[in-house]
């Protein structure tokens, strides 16, 4: 099982999607938990490879930034919709 820690500015994010957007997201995560590379998530490393971003999908619209800290351990960025969340600088 994967743990999730979130960033003040995930937090912030998250309250501003649309609610039927949360409810997907808490299902996504439930997912990730159990398998991070759950094929609907659609897991990818962000360019540049070395900033060790990676992002997974709500639906088609959105997604959640993550890095990962350790074999069972990922810290979540970001979420959003996809053409904000990909120009989002670290």
């Amino acid at each position: 099982m994967i743990e999730i820690l979130i960033t003040e500015e995930f937090e912030k994010q998250y309250q501003k999607l649309p609610l039927a957007i949360q409810k997907k997201a808490e299902k996504k995560e439930q997912l990730f938990r159990q398998n991070p590379f759950y094929p609907s998530l659609r897991v990818e490393k962000l360019e540049p490879k070395s900033k060790e971003r990676w992002s997974f999908r709500i639906d088609r619209e959105y997604r959640i930034l993550f890095r990962y800290l350790g074999p069972n351990k990922v810290i979540f960025l970001v979420c959003g919709h996809h053409n904000w969340i990909y120009r989002y600088r670290f």
